[in-house]
């Protein structure tokens, strides 16, 4: 097949260039480029469409195509929308239905060859694919990664805060945008089934999509880097031991220093709940005499004692750790050191699975939860929050491949952690070890994910092609004032 990915927010190059640095950047981009890769790996053609960027400030996206060196049949394709200058997601909306979608159709025309089949990503890709397959007829699959409704709802939004959060936002447009991509769309690809009835099943999108009906959706999980986070020693391991070494003599006295690991590598959010896992640590002696606590941050070198360049969330996370380790003597039994990659982080989960250590994500909730999946892919087994995600990549009928808890329940995080760190309960961690490998590599890869797409592609490409209920807001075609979207459409659908 030949296949385009539509995401025209963020960017792609052979660097991967501030994809850490920047809000627009980020996870969905690694899912698209991963997903790419490894359909071509299976022998298809993939295109990676974006959006192209004329300044010398961001200078690596100036090319119209570009490729991953060393990988064959991915081309990075950057059509023109909107001023050549970069522009934040948000000042997208008024440039995709009256650029970037026809100029993609026109570059293709001028080919002489369309894509069989199109898969947007976030809203704008899941706008520009209904423009492109109005026009031209080629079906196209929606992955939203992340909602608006869910956005709007973590900002505590109100009929009294909304006219603020929609100038900034722009919620109005974001949110139509959603529903005509769930309309319009093929297939809709979810990473779980409890994100297709949470969030599909919100009031923003009654109407647009029924979470219930199984021919609208796939649930697809994304995959774990196995070239990143695999069993095998690199070069880097050898300086990542070496720093945690160091932690551990500064930090924990000899006697303790070859215990297993309780280790939070997540960052510093409290939604991470790493509040509730040093609670767990503080109030269970078991737990204390097992293991010690270890604490990985980005960018410090003593996280425990010099955080000051945090942002004012995180120090103020900081503080409050720092303060249950003085009311609960916890000094010589918590270690912190800096992890600064996932090259680094995966050689840590290796070096600490060599101290039979185990990995700990107890977030309130967690969407998917990659990051205990690659901890596991390294042979790290992994205690997580029931919430959200790792209730369905944890538990298979009856097996179990990690560990579940309790985040808001500290007896039940640190059950759970002793059931792997336990000195007596070896086997268990041997057991836990074995079936989180085994785990990822039947059902957590990217090439796992790119057969789910491709099993969904084929099939949308035979079709005939869906076309909405509704009709395309006129806004987005033609962004003049008499179309505007009027602002008090968006509390009708939201509230």
């Amino acid at each position: 097949m030949y296949i385009a990915f539509l995401n025209p927010q963020g960017n792609f190059d052979p660097q991967d260039s501030y994809w850490t640095e920047h809000p627009d950047f980020g996870g969905q981009l690694v899912y698209v480029k991963e997903v790419a890769i490894a359909m071509a790996a299976l022998g298809h053609k993939v295109d990676i469409i974006t959006r192209q960027i004329i300044d010398p400030e961001w200078s690596e996206f100036a090319e119209m195509q570009d490729a991953y060196p060393g990988i064959e049949g991915v081309r990075i394709l950057r059509i023109p929308c909107g001023p050549e200058g970069f522009l934040a997601k948000e000042q997208l909306w008024p440039h995709l239905g009256t650029e970037w979608a026809p100029f993609i159709i026109e570059f293709y025309e001028h080919k002489g060859q369309l894509p069989d089949v199109f898969t947007a990503h976030y809203a704008d890709g899941g706008l520009s694919g209904a423009l492109i397959a109005r026009e031209t007829g080629r079906p196209f699959t929606f992955t939203g990664h992340s909602l608006g409704a869910q956005k709007m709802d973590k900002l505590n939004t109100n009929r009294e805060n909304l006219s603020e959060l929609e100038e900034r936002f722009l919620f109005s447009r974001r949110i139509l945008a959603e529903r005509v991509s769930m309309e319009h769309a093929g297939r809709i690809i979810t990473s779980t089934f409890q994100e297709r009835s949470e969030q599909y099943g919100h009031n923003a999108y009654r109407g647009a999509i029924d979470p219930q009906d199984e021919t609208r959706f796939a649930v697809i999980p994304p995959g774990v880097n196995r070239r990143i986070f695999n069993p095998d020693p690199t070069e880097i391991d050898g300086e990542i031991d070496e720093r945690i070494t160091m932690a551990l003599k500064r930090d924990i006295p000899v006697e303790r220093q070859e215990l297993p690991m309780v280790l939070a590598s997540s960052r510093l959010d409290a939604k991470k709940n790493h509040l509730g896992l040093v609670k767990a640590f503080a109030e269970s002696k078991e737990l204390q005499a097992s293991a010690n606590l270890a604490i990985a941050i980005r960018g410090l070198e003593d996280p425990l004692r010099q955080y000051d360049t945090l942002s004012q969330e995180e120090k103020s996370i900081m503080d409050e750790i720092v303060a249950l380790l003085d009311a609960y003597n916890l000094w010589g039994k918590t270690v912190a050191f800096p992890l600064n990659s996932q090259a680094e982080l995966a050689a840590a989960y290796r070096q600490l699975a060599r101290r039979r250590s185990v990995f700990a994500l107890t977030a309130l909730y967690e969407p998917f939860g990659l990051a205990p999946l690659e901890a596991m892919s390294c042979g790290l087994p992994a205690v997580v929050t029931k919430n959200g995600g790792p209730s369905e990549s944890m538990i298979k009928g009856d097996r179990e491949f990690g560990v579940l808890v309790d985040p808001s329940d500290p007896a039940d995080i640190a059950r759970g952690l002793l059931r792997a760190v336990d000195s007596a309960s070896a086997d268990e961690w041997q057991t836990l070890r074995e079936a989180g490998i085994e785990r990822v590599i039947s059902k957590y890869t990217w090439e796992r994910t790119a057969e789910g797409y491709l099993g969904v592609l084929g099939k949308l490409r035979e079709a005939a092609p869906r076309t909405g209920e509704s009709e395309i807001p006129p806004w987005f075609t033609d962004p003049t004032p008499e179309n505007e979207i009027p602002l008090k459409t968006l509390p009708e659908l939201y509230f």
